[in-house]
């Protein structure tokens, strides 16, 4: 290693002194947060976080300008990038054929399970499916470590968990740009959660990773601008020569789940082209930034999120644009989530979930796309066999496919539909349920025979800030029409909430109540609920 190890930090410069834990660090944490991963983790927030704050500062402007009437649109001096004929650097072996990818929290026992499912990649999340408690985040490092030493297990009163002898690939969501990590600071401020989440692991796993081929590989979430693009680049050029593994030995991959990040893949792919093997369809957190970005404009008001299907409109349009854009450089094009988890003592609906998971798949298959995500291990066999069916080699990166032509304009096209009473009152219960568990710290809930992450939360509430701001119309159950506003918000609310308060598991369902009103009915749209929501989940 590169780093210095001081034994007395009051004689280094200040440039080079540890972040700081304002956190009690107990148990295995002692091996995550070394004074040498301090130190690493300084340097990473020195280096970049300034840069990290005014890329923040520039979605802020740019959605004043959505505001003001203008639409993402591909960057103009951008336009030799996309009219030029480069191709990313190459795929590493392990990467190659991603076919199915199951995704999950940094728990141990899913981690164990997910890296035995069959897939192909296992994208452990410290992102929207992890609670971002600090005990939660520590614990997921711990595990990252195991993972690399090969000495992954779990034994409880119950039952053992072993990793078994072929097991999945991983790879590591760290969190957004936008978030922070307020039990490890810099200079008296709270790190970047990204560079916390990146840091840890690759500092203490990235040279064995790197060894024999595992990795190091990361999943990267909501970016919104090739420069943001250009930021995470930019740290792997620094990380990479702190540990003293080869350049473009890091690999990610990148979620376009934000609207503005749509406009610009050739650029974020040219922008990481040395450590990016693809782009993915996250389509929950795309839709959610949809409404986010498009939100003063009454003409992009979207249905029942159940009718907001990839199958048509905005979202065809988006992940047809994908699929062409990676083939053209040599990238995997991934398809999205199917959420769908058993049905127990169902068979029916059980067979129906798994239909659709099947008829999902296809035509992503068809569509071009090099790979898929689930979110159950039962899933990862239908899955499978779909694209093994539409997919015989490792990918479709050289196969043509004919899609319509892409217009920006396409790319913004709303979906029809109606908005239901039913409609609103799912989002207002699962909204509840998932904030609740949140906070109890449990970021993948099963909810309605659906494993639901942060952006499900996310779409609930910001639907409902739409349709209020616009002065929607529902139909209701009784088969009369009703605009929606406060007064109806507030009766179905009411309603939603005393229902779930008949349940024992949902101790912090006020808490959960709160935060869901206030980013569903604010005057001003709240950027991410997570952020209130973490004031909260700090205090405990």
């Amino acid at each position: 290693m590169n780093a210095i190890t001081p034994t007395d930090t009051t004689d280094v410069p200040r440039h080079r002194t540890l972040a700081k834990v304002v956190r009690p660090v107990t148990g295995r944490h002692a091996e995550v947060l070394t004074p040498d991963a301090l130190l690493f983790l300084a340097d990473l927030e020195r280096r970049f976080g300034a840069q990290r704050r005014v890329l923040l500062s520039d979605r802020e402007l740019m959605q004043s300008r959505y505001d003001d009437g203008e639409f993402p649109v591909q960057p103009p001096e951008t336009q030799h990038v996309r009219n030029g004929a480069w191709t990313i650097a190459g795929t590493p072996d392990a990467l190659k054929d991603r076919r199915v990818e199951i995704t999950g929290p940094v728990d141990r026992k899913m981690m164990i399970n997910a890296l035995n499912s069959g897939a192909r990649m296992f994208m452990a999340d410290f992102e929207d499916a992890s609670s971002p408690t600090f005990a939660n985040m520590m614990d997921g490092q711990v595990n990252m470590m195991d993972f690399a030493r090969g000495t992954l297990s779990l034994h409880t009163e119950r039952k053992s968990y072993a990793l078994n002898d072929d097991v999945a690939t991983m790879l590591v969501r760290p969190r957004g740009w936008h978030l922070e990590e307020r039990a490890i600071t810099v200079d008296g401020r709270p790190m970047s959660a990204s560079l916390v989440d990146f840091g840890l692991h690759l500092f203490h796993n990235g040279s064995l990773l790197a060894e024999d081929g595992r990795g190091p590989f990361y999943y990267l979430p909501k970016i919104e601008s090739y420069q943001e693009a250009r930021l995470w680049n930019d740290v792997f050029n620094f990380a990479q020569v702190f540990v003293g593994i080869p350049h473009g030995t890091i690999k990610t991959t990148v979620l376009i789940e934000t609207l503005p990040a749509a406009f610009q893949m050739d650029e974020i792919l040219h922008e990481l082209q040395n450590h990016i093997t693809g782009l993915n369809c996250g389509r929950w957190d795309y839709i959610f930034s949809y409404i986010k970005t498009l939100r003063n404009h009454k003409r992009f008001v979207l249905p029942d999120r159940a009718q907001v299907g990839m199958d048509r409109d905005f979202l065809k349009a988006y992940a047809s644009r994908l699929v062409e854009t990676c083939h053209k450089r040599g990238a995997h094009a991934m398809g999205g989530m199917a959420a769908q988890i058993p049905v127990k003592n169902d068979e029916a609906a059980n067979n129906a979930a798994f239909d659709k998971v099947r008829a999902d798949k296809a035509r992503e298959a068809k569509m071009g796309h090099d790979g898929t995500w689930v979110a159950h291990p039962a899933l990862v066999a239908p899955a499978l066999e779909i694209f093994d069916a539409h997919m015989p080699g490792p990918h479709q990166i050289k196969k043509k496919v004919q899609h319509r032509t892409i217009t920006d304009d396409g790319m913004l096209e709303p979906h029809d539909g109606t908005i239901t009473e039913e409609g609103l009152r799912t989002n207002i219960s699962v909204g509840l349920e998932y904030i609740a568990a949140w906070l109890q710290g449990r970021g993948a809930v099963p909810i309605h025979n659906l494993m639901e992450d942060a952006a499900t939360a996310e779409i609930s509430r910001a639907q409902i800030w739409q349709w209020l701001r616009h002065g929607a119309v529902a139909q209701m159950t009784d088969g009369t029409e009703a605009k929606i506003d406060s007064r109806l918000f507030d009766r179905l609310f009411a309603e939603e909430l005393g229902t779930l308060r008949n349940r024992d598991d949902l101790p912090r369902l006020d808490e959960a109540a709160a935060i869901f009103r206030k980013t569903a009915t604010s005057v001003d749209f709240i950027p991410f609920l997570t952020l209130p929501a973490y004031d909260i989940l700090e205090t405990e």
